[in-house]
């Protein structure tokens, strides 16, 4: 485990136990790699309740509710599909927090619109604001998926200041 992403974890998870809160995760491109992070904090158990990982279309409607239409009209990387993916993982799970990450990790699959290197993101308080950003990372696929998992927590500790 990256030091640096160690740490983050330990600090979300630190902010996280502050507020008596869980978190839960909804993963595509990061393929569960959030999940890893903060689960190698001893004492996770405590703040992270659990970890959807839907790389499908079909898992991210089964799991999460995604709508089909949010997917045929919007895409799996998208605002509107995350959007929907944090709020389905929270509606899933017993935890007050959500995040959601769906991307283009490469080498392949881009598009003009939707180079590899974009990743949506999504973080939702349960009865509270859900806020989500698209982001275009610089590098390979692993770099890519790296710099996601570090925003995603990086998500969580923001809006939890909020």
């Amino acid at each position: 485990m990256d030091e640096t992403l160690l740490r983050l974890a330990e600090e979300t998870g630190q902010a996280l136990k502050a507020r008596g809160w869980m978190l839960v995760t909804a993963e595509s491109c990061t393929g569960g790699w959030v999940g890893e992070a903060v689960t190698a904090v001893a004492g996770s158990s405590s703040w992270y309740d659990r970890g959807f990982i839907t790389y499908t279309n079909a898992s991210k409607q089964e799991m999460l509710g995604v709508q089909p239409e949010t997917l045929q009209h919007n895409g799996a990387v998208s605002e509107e599909t995350v959007r929907e993916m944090a709020a389905g993982a929270l509606l899933h799970s017993q935890a007050h927090i959500s995040l959601a990450i769906s991307g283009i990790a490469g080498p392949g699959g881009g598009s003009p619109d939707k180079p590899v290197g974009t990743v949506c993101f999504a973080w939702s308080i349960k009865n509270g604001p859900l806020k989500s950003e698209r982001r275009v990372f610089a590098g390979d696929r692993e770099a890519v998926r790296q710099q996601a998992v570090f925003h995603a927590l990086q998500g969580v500790l923001a809006l939890l200041q909020l």
